[in-house]
Parts: C-alpha cells; structure tokens; sequence
C-alpha cells in the first residue's frame, strides 16, 4: 500500500513537471516572438513603452543614429530659442521670428533638413519612415515636392502665419515620433546584426535539452528493443526547441506539449486535419484503384488467361468453399423456389386474364364465321365458357406440370446434363481462334469505356458524405460499445 501510495505521488509529481516545462517553453516561445518582431515594431515601443526600449536595444545592438538624433537635438536648441524669444515677446520686445539668432538657427534647419533627404538614413530600415514623413509636411504646408515642403515649414513666414506654437505641437506629435525611432546596428566581424538573445535563450535551451534526455531515456526502458536514434524519432517534434536558429519552428513542440498536458484541446483540429486528408486521399486512391484494376484485367484478357479460364476448367486453381457450400448453386435454388410456390400462385389470375385474352380474341377469331357464332342466342355463349375453361385448366396444368418438373429428381439431373452439354458445345465454338479474339477485343475495348465513362469520375462522387457517413457509423458504433459497458 505504501509503495502504490509512494507511486502515485510520484506520478502526480511528474505531471506537474510535464505541465510546468510545457508552460515554460511556452514562455520562450513568446519571448521568441517579441525578439522575431521587436525591429519592426520598435517605433511603437519608442512611443508607448520607451523604458522596454532602453532595456531591449542593447540586446538586438541597436543604437539611436547619429544623423537622425543630431537633426532632433538642433530641433530641440530651435524650440528653446522659440520659447526664450516668447518670453521676450511677453516683456514688450521683439516677436519670437524676428529675433536674429532664431532666424539663422531656422536657416541652418532648413540646410539640415536638404542633407536628411539627400542621405536618407531610413534607408537601412524596412518601413518607409521618411516618406511618409515628406507626405506629412507636404500635406501640412500645401508645398508640391518634400525640399519645398521642409523649406516651407522651417521659415519665419510660415512659423508666424501658423503660429509656431502649433506647428511644434504638430510636429512633437507626428513627426517627431518616426524620426526618434531611427536607429542603426552594429555588425560583427562576419558582417551580420549584432544579437545576444542567444543569451536570455541559452538556459531554456538547457532545460530544454535535460528534459529531452530524460524523455528519451524513459522512452528506452519502457521499450529497450529501441535504438537510441528510434528513441529520439518518438521525440521529433521536441528538437527544435534546441535549434538556435529557425527558431519560430518551436510553434509546433509548445503546441504538442500543451496539448499532452491538457492546457490546450487540439482534437478538433486533428480531426478536422484527418478528415481533409482523407477527403483528399480517397477520391485520389478510388481513381488510382479503379484504372489499375481495368489495366490488370484488360492485360490478362491480352494474355489469354480469361478465356483459358473459362474454356479450361481443369486448370483453375481450386476454389475454396466457406462451410463447404456452393452459394451461387444455394442462391439460384432459393429464388427459383420463390418464383414457383410464391410468386407463381400470385400472379395466377393475372396469367388467366391474360391466356383468355390470347385464345378469346387472338386465336379464336381468326376461325371463319366464330364472329357470327358470337352473337346467336344460347350458342353465342358458348364459346366465352369454353376459353374461360380452356385457360383455366392449361394455367393450372402448367403450373402443376412446372411444379412437378422442378420437384422431379430425373428433371434435375437431365438439367445438369444439359448446362453441362451446353456449357460443353459453347466452350467448342469458343475455342474457334477467330471467335476469341472478337470476344477479347470487344471486353477489352468495354473495359476502356468503363474506365473512361466511371473510373475516372468516381473523383466527382461526393466523397465528403461519404467520409460523413463513415464518421456517423463510427460514432454510433463506439456510442453502443460504451452503453455495453
């Protein structure tokens, strides 16, 4: 008892640790994704979250351009120069435009600002930062080309006529934002992006790599006819959590993982992913299937083998008999038994009605003068009564007779020897060469149309209803099997 209680713990404890590793590696698994998307989404971290910002460059190598952060610091001298000139204006001196230190600081922003279209250092970035920004000013100074437009918006007239308290606002607001989230990497010695997240992932990937040990060593002792390389094959999915590259590719062991632990339910998805398979498998397998069993047969009726078949009995393989029966012998038998003692003795009036009609106005009347005899007196009835009994008699005679010949065990066995000559006589004139090769040309030549007209459209069948119908009969047959229990 203490042993079982001492495993159940044990197992209890390693389903938390399963658990536990695959919440974990889905916690990699999102900060493989912020490392994956942060350059581009860096300009919105700029504005909204400038402190992850200053944590997370140093790890991706990026720095803050020096161009782009000179033009924003000479910016930043020009609107102090505007607010120290306000303040000027408040104490009855000159109006903040026509302070001259402002208007050759304006001056050498609007120089600074021909050299950032002409260098354009946006350009080592995906995003088109700096059209946009040209379209911005075009749309706020009403210019016709990006140079007028800067032009434009870094003059005295323009500041003054639009008041420049509003127009800084602008651009703090909207322009402001793209050009500070500019930056540059630095590259190593082979040419490519600095990047140390190699480093925040190294101990996942340690963990990582102990827990795939430790599965795979179990995986042996439970199964030791495994080699070790079989082993790891059961645990494909879990390498790439080790790969250092390629490194979106950990989507799928997280996502097998949470669903093993239970965190996640995949089954309708798997479900779905099976059934499109299958619809997609089966309406290729039936057409494969079909035109393959045609070419075996049409390449068998060339070679001879159906006829030698059918003309050689002796050369067959033996049949085998399930429960030592001829079905086929069983099944004629049967149904020649109904169609004479049931359906026969249903259909009799009708076979009356119908011999009457036959003697009364086919055969009868082709008598001279029977038409004038019909209608005297007591004679004209006469003939009526006869047919009436003449098919009566001959429909039941018939059916006696037929009754008594199938019953009859000479009839039977005069009906074998007859199939037998039968059987015998066409197999001779089959033989004839000319008479067989007809008879190949013409199946072979049935065995195309076939193919043609049905095989290679049983794709067009509705193959989805019937992968429903198989589900349905699934269900319904685990449905019974649960009630069983």
């Amino acid at each position: 008892m203490v042993h079982q209680s001492n495993q159940l713990t044990r197992s209890h404890s390693y389903r938390w640790l399963k658990r536990g590793i695959a919440i974990l590696a889905a916690l990699n698994l999102a900060l493989v994704i912020f490392d994956l998307t942060y350059p581009s989404l860096r300009s919105l971290y700029v504005e909204f979250i400038p402190r992850l910002v200053q944590i997370y460059d140093p790890v991706k190598g990026i720095h803050p351009h020096p161009e782009t952060q000179g033009y924003l610091e000479r910016i930043a001298a020009v609107e102090a120069q505007l607010a120290q000139a306000e303040s000027q204006e408040n104490t009855q001196l000159a109006p903040p435009t026509e302070v001259p230190a402002l208007a050759a600081s304006l001056s050498e922003l609007r120089l600074l600002s021909q050299r950032l279209m002409q260098h354009n250092p946006f350009s080592s970035q995906e995003n088109a930062i700096l059209e946009t920004i040209q379209q911005s000013l075009q749309t706020r100074t009403g210019m016709a080309t990006p140079s007028a437009a800067f032009d434009r918006f870094w003059s005295q007239d323009h500041l003054t006529q639009a008041n420049w308290s509003t127009e800084l606002d602008f651009w703090r607001q909207q322009i402001r934002p793209l050009i500070n989230a500019n930056y540059y990497r630095r590259v190593n010695r082979f040419g490519h992006p600095v990047d140390y997240f190699w480093l925040i992932d190294l101990p996942f990937m340690i963990i990582f790599a102990i827990d795939l040990a430790v599965r795979i060593r179990g995986i042996r002792q439970r199964d030791p006819q495994l080699t070790w390389f079989e082993s790891i094959l059961r645990r494909w999915y879990d390498l790439f959590l080790l790969f250092p590259f390629w490194r979106w590719l950990r989507v799928i062991p997280v996502t097998l993982r949470l669903h093993q632990v239970g965190l996640i339910n995949l089954a309708p998805l798997e479900a779905e992913v099976q059934r499109d398979f299958a619809l997609g498998f089966a309406g290729e397998l039936i057409q494969v299937v079909g035109v393959h069993a045609i070419d075996l047969s049409q390449d068998a009726i060339r070679r001879g083998d159906v006829m030698q078949w059918l003309l050689y009995p002796k050369l067959r393989r033996e049949y085998i008999q399930v429960n030592n029966q001829n079905e086929i012998s069983i099944i004629v038998k049967r149904i020649t038994d109904i169609i004479i003692h049931q359906v026969i003795p249903q259909i009799q009036p009708d076979l009356e009605l119908f011999l009457n009609y036959t003697l009364h106005h086919i055969i009868l009347e082709q008598f001279p003068g029977y038409t004038q005899l019909r209608y005297a007196p007591v004679i004209g009835r006469l003939p009526q009564r006869t047919t009436e009994r003449i098919t009566k008699n001959l429909s039941e005679g018939a059916y006696q007779s037929l009754v008594q010949v199938w019953e009859d065990p000479e009839v039977a066995e005069m009906t074998v020897n007859l199939a037998q000559n039968f059987r015998d006589a066409l197999a001779t004139e089959l033989k004839k060469k000319h008479n067989i090769q007809e008879i190949e040309d013409l199946l072979i030549d049935l065995l195309e149309e076939i193919k043609i007209n049905y095989v290679q459209r049983l794709t067009d069948v509705d193959i989805e209803q019937i992968v429903d119908e198989a589900e349905r009969i699934y269900r319904q047959r685990e449905g019974e099997a649960r009630s069983e229990i």
